[in-house]
Formats: C-alpha cells, structure tokens, sequence
C-alpha cells in the first residue's frame, strides 16, 4: 500500500514535507515529526488507536499507578501503563540505501533527505521507548556501521552519519544484508529503507539471509511522485544517474510502457516480501512522515512485540484512507 500526502483525512495536522525539509537540522526535523505524530494522533480520526501500540497498555482500574507513564500522558490527555523493560526492549537495525539513485528528487529535496529522515524520526521514537538503534549505510558497498545501543550521544551519531550525502555509483543490497546477518548475532529489528530499485532475484537471495536469522524485518521502499506519475512532457534527454547513460526520450510514447515495467517491478517487490514474512510499505517522498510512523506502529502491533513474523505484508496494518 501506497502512502501520499493528497487526499488525507486530517493531513492539515500533519508537517508538509516541503515545510519539513526547510529545517536544515536533521535531529529537530525527526523531533519535530515525532512531537507533530503526538499532536496528530490527538486531533485526527484515528484518535482511537493513541499509543495502543505493544509498549504500552490502556491503564484499567486496580494497575498500579507507579506504572503510569506521565510524558504520555501529557502527550495523549490518557493514561498508559508501561510495560517493564524487559518485555519491551528492543534491538532496532536501520539499513539505509545511500546510493546515486537516492540522489533524485522532483521536489526541492531527494530521496535520499527524505529516507534519511525517515529512518532519523524513527530512531528517536524508538530511543525515547527505551528501544536501542544501530545503523548501516550503503551505497555499491558498506559505508558506516553503528551497533545498537541505548544512548543519547549514540543516537546523535547515527544522525550525524544519516546526514551525510548520497553518493556512490551503483545499488546494491546483497553486501550489506549479508554484512547485517553475519553481524546480527541475537534477534531483532531490521528497517530496510530504500528505492530497490534493483533486480528482483537479487533482491528475493538478500532479504533470505536476513529473514534466517528470524530477525523481524521491515521494508519502506522510498519513491518520487514522477517516478511513479511520469508527469513530464516534453521530449527531453534523460540520464540514469547511477551509469551516467543518456537516452533521448519522448514522454509521450515512453510513459505508458515505464508505468508498466515500473509498476510491475515494485509489484513484484511486494509479492516478496509477503512471500517473506516482511513487513511492507511504499512512500512516496511527498507524504507526510506522520503517516509512516503511523503505519510503523501499526504494523508492530498486528504483529506483536515478540511473535514470529506472519506470512502477509504491512498492507491490512495501514490506516483506512493512506492508500493508493
């Protein structure tokens, strides 16, 4: 399932990407998309989910009140039990693509400041729960690896590694998957952001050796609206960023064979990842990160904190109303 910013129930309470991407620090953009999730949640439709996520239960009468959680509290006007740490700790690995083809973007900003954000505004969330987070990035090959810990100057740095820029030449997400499971030794989460746009066989041998270590794995595939609309017009020369190949394209007669293969291939994607057991969502890079943290938490609970990732994708896990 696709998640857009048009068309949205409530997107007036969420951040515009646009207006998102004007602040230049990354850790106050993931904090503010974290805070505005908070103010969201309170004011939109789906003000009945709050924080029912695994971490926490609806407080009933008789819990014991040492247990309530005050900052949610604050956050939602209800009250919410925390359940002890040891039930809810949790080993996050963020895998971000940083290759060349993460450098494009139609909009003021790329693919690669938006999966960058991403995966910072999930990072935080996850730090504040008391969850700890790693980081990997690639691009032709490994670039940094953090190891999960639960600290505040570590998250920083795996903010300060997310904000460096895209690079590289090629794709490709079989040396550092198998790089995670070699490294992975007890299990966990891994959140694999990307655009995939790689062959689909190289894709299905990758993600096995991941999902063997019965880590739970997660996938947002991270598109630009024209890559999915093809809005251009114009005949023009288009260049493959990562090759440097240049074609000289006529959109009109070009567009309806791309959407095709396009939509074919990222199709093909999520058939995977169900085939899988992993969890699965599209963004496209003009949708409100609000709505990606949703769909996060959404998909963590219909899965459970310690259950065995079931064989279906994230798609019945998304809000009524996200979707393509």
């Amino acid at each position: 399932m696709t998640l857009k910013a048009s068309n949205q129930q409530g997107a007036s309470s969420f951040i515009d990407p646009q207006a998102l991407m004007c602040i230049r620090n990354l850790e106050l953009r993931a904090r503010a998309v974290v805070e505005g999730f908070w103010t969201g949640i309170h004011r939109s439709p789906y003000h009945g989910f709050s924080v029912e996520f695994t971490e926490y239960r609806q407080y009933t009468s008789g819990d014991d009140l040492r247990h309530l959680d005050w900052r949610v509290y604050g956050r939602s006007d209800r009250f919410f039990i925390k359940k002890f740490e040891d039930e809810t700790n949790l080993r996050c690995h963020f895998v971000v693509d940083q290759s060349r083809s993460m450098t494009y973007g139609s909009q003021s900003f790329t693919k690669a400041q938006y999966a960058a954000t991403l995966a910072a505004t999930l990072a935080w969330f996850l730090h504040q729960q008391g969850d700890a987070v790693g980081l990997l990035t690639f691009d032709e090959g490994v670039r940094d690896f953090l190891p999960t810990k639960h600290r505040l100057g570590h998250l920083r740095l795996v903010i300060d590694s997310l904000q460096k820029p895209a690079s590289g030449t090629g794709t490709d997400l079989t040396v550092p998957l198998e790089q995670v499971a070699m490294l992975l030794r007890k299990r966990g989460m891994v959140v694999l952001i990307s655009d995939f746009l790689a062959p689909i066989n190289q894709l299905e041998r990758a993600l096995s050796r991941v999902t063997a270590g019965r880590h739970e794995v997660v996938v947002f595939q991270v598109l630009d609206p024209a890559e999915l609309r093809f809005p251009f017009e114009s005949a023009t020369v288009f260049e493959d960023i990562e090759t440097g190949r240049t074609l000289f394209i006529d959109p009109a007669s070009a567009r309806k064979r791309y959407l095709e293969q396009f939509n074919a291939h990222n199709e093909a994607l999520r058939r995977l990842c169900e085939k899988l057991g992993i969890a699965y969502q599209q963004l496209v890079a003009d949708a409100p990160l609000e709505l990606a943290l949703y769909g996060f938490l959404q998909q963590r609970r219909s899965r459970g904190r310690r259950g065995r990732p079931s064989q279906r994708g994230a798609e019945g896990a998304l809000p009524k109303g996200t979707g393509s």
